[in-house]
């Protein structure tokens, strides 16, 4: 029987999760090890597989310590997330890209990209008008149980203009700190070979008469990261920014800062909670 495309597409898309899970599982002892150096709330591997790998560490344990298996409360949740991993539909995100803003002459077209990629619960919504202005507005929710993250990323077909030195952005924020995101548009979570490259931005609960924010970001002041981790270890040199690698740029509130630290919770949120974000523009800044 001949599949559908939106059947191949889930089942390459299964394939790849297992791919990546497989990949995980090989190497997780170290995995585990550099996630434990960090914060349980801050580990860049998804909880459920955490908890896979705590659940094969018991499996050691003596007999009177070991918890019998299928009464460990975490094995229906993580069944849970592997269900909304297997259902996410990252190519109908990019399907339905929402055109919004342009960059250098160049239209932008944006899709979301959020924590279910990984089980997670959060949601993205994103649109090109807030109350009849012309931009785009990131918005949804996040919920910090088993995730924690939401983003909107397009493409830079034209890559970044040639002497550009920074990014000139007016928004209008909640008072949360978001982030600017770089990269050169393969995938660059914890698995990721390439990092993409991130600057914080801090936002103010602007009142309907106040005037938007606009603040430059310099490209000197980006930091490597793969998947909320910073790449500062074991050294941030042996990562280079290359402006002419450059391919996909993207705004995101995650519970890491640029730099690998918890947002905290003033910054960022507790629980689950509302964001919102709108963008007026983003203009290149060139060198003088």
């Amino acid at each position: 029987q001949t599949l559908s495309p939106r059947e191949k597409s889930h089942f390459s898309l299964a394939v790849l999760l297992l791919l990546a899970a497989a990949a995980y599982l090989s190497t997780e002892q170290r995995c585990f090890a550099r996630a434990e150096r960090n914060s349980p709330r801050l580990s860049p591997i998804p909880s459920f597989l955490r908890r896979i790998h705590l659940r094969r560490r018991r499996e050691h344990l003596p007999a009177g310590e070991k918890t019998p298996q299928g009464t460990d409360p975490a094995d229906g949740e993580d069944m849970g997330n592997a269900v909304r991993m297997m259902k996410y539909d990252r190519a109908s995100n990019v399907a339905n890209a929402v055109p919004a803003l342009s960059f250098h002459d160049a239209p932008l077209k944006w899709h979301r990209l959020d924590d279910g990629v990984m089980g997670g619960r959060s949601e993205t919504s994103h649109a090109s008008t807030m109350k009849g202005a012309s931009g785009i507005h990131f918005s949804g929710f996040i919920n910090t149980d088993g995730g924690g993250f939401t983003s909107i990323r397009t493409p830079l077909e034209n890559g970044l203009p040639s002497g550009i030195s920074g990014l000139q952005l007016k928004f209008r924020g909640d008072g949360r700190t978001y982030k600017v995101l770089l990269s050169d548009g393969t995938a660059s979570g914890p698995m990721g070979r390439t990092p993409s490259w991130q600057v914080d931005l801090p936002t103010k609960k602007l009142g309907p008469e106040d005037d938007a924010e606009v603040v430059a970001v310099k490209l000197s002041s980006l930091l490597p990261s793969f998947g909320g981790s910073s790449a500062s270890s074991p050294s941030k040199d042996q990562y280079q920014f290359d402006a002419a690698e450059i391919r996909e740029m993207g705004l995101m509130l995650s519970l890491r800062l640029s730099d690998g630290r918890p947002n905290p919770p003033e910054t960022y949120g507790e629980g689950i909670f509302d964001f919102s974000l709108f963008v007026e523009s983003i203009e290149p800044i060139f060198e003088d």
